[in-house]
């Protein structure tokens, strides 16, 4: 299955990025390469590396629980197992678009992590299945009602900035991935609408 390439692959560049600072300086986003250098590459390869271990594990078993019920949905819907590897990889390049563009010019600027492409994936999984327990912190919770807290969250916090997260990535993942998901199969979106006016908890 593709989320589990996708956690190996990610895992393995990761720890070998935490030993090595010349591979690690390659694969980050850094705008001036970008910019002067033409490494377009690093548009997607920044999302293969990790700032330590927790930033690694937490996104990867975030990838773990909802990658895999997102990738069967999609290949379900459209037959071919490459389409979640394409909105995987491109949700890397679309969560990070909005801060390279801000931040072309700003040789100081750094974003690294899979947390865009992931945001994508959990909000995929969202729209289908919106009344879900999913464990935040080990606290069971409606997966609508963390979508809300979690798009309000980083929306404070991108305006308020100071803790060195991309929220701008989230949010923008979190958009492209129901995008995605209802231009591929625009009937979820009623879907969604009535699994919101019928609550219905569950795993």
């Amino acid at each position: 299955m593709i989320t589990y390439v996708l956690i190996g692959v990610t895992a393995l560049v990761s720890w070998l990025a935490f030993k090595d600072r010349k591979l690690a300086d390659r694969l980050v986003l850094w705008p001036p390469a970008i910019d002067r250098h033409k490494q377009y590459d690093r548009l997607v390869t920044y999302g293969f590396i990790h700032a330590d271990f927790p930033h690694l594990l937490f996104n990867m078993i975030t990838l773990y629980f909802f990658g895999r019920l997102v990738e069967k949905l999609m290949a379900s819907i459209t037959g071919h197992w490459w389409v979640y590897l394409l909105f995987y990889l491109s949700a890397l390049v679309v969560s990070i678009l909005p801060s390279y563009l801000k931040n072309q010019k700003n040789p100081n600027y750094l974003s690294l992590g899979a947390s865009g492409a992931v945001s994508a994936v959990l909000f995929a999984f969202i729209l289908v299945s919106p009344w879900s327990l999913i464990f935040v912190f080990f606290i069971p919770a409606p997966a609508i009602l963390y979508a809300v807290f979690y798009v309000g969250y980083s929306i404070w916090m991108d305006k308020k900035g100071g803790d060195n997260v991309n929220h701008s990535a989230h949010l923008a993942g979190a958009a492209y991935g129901v995008m995605f998901m209802l231009l591929m199969e625009p009937g979820l979106l009623q879907h969604f609408l009535q699994a919101l006016m019928n609550p219905s908890f569950g795993l």
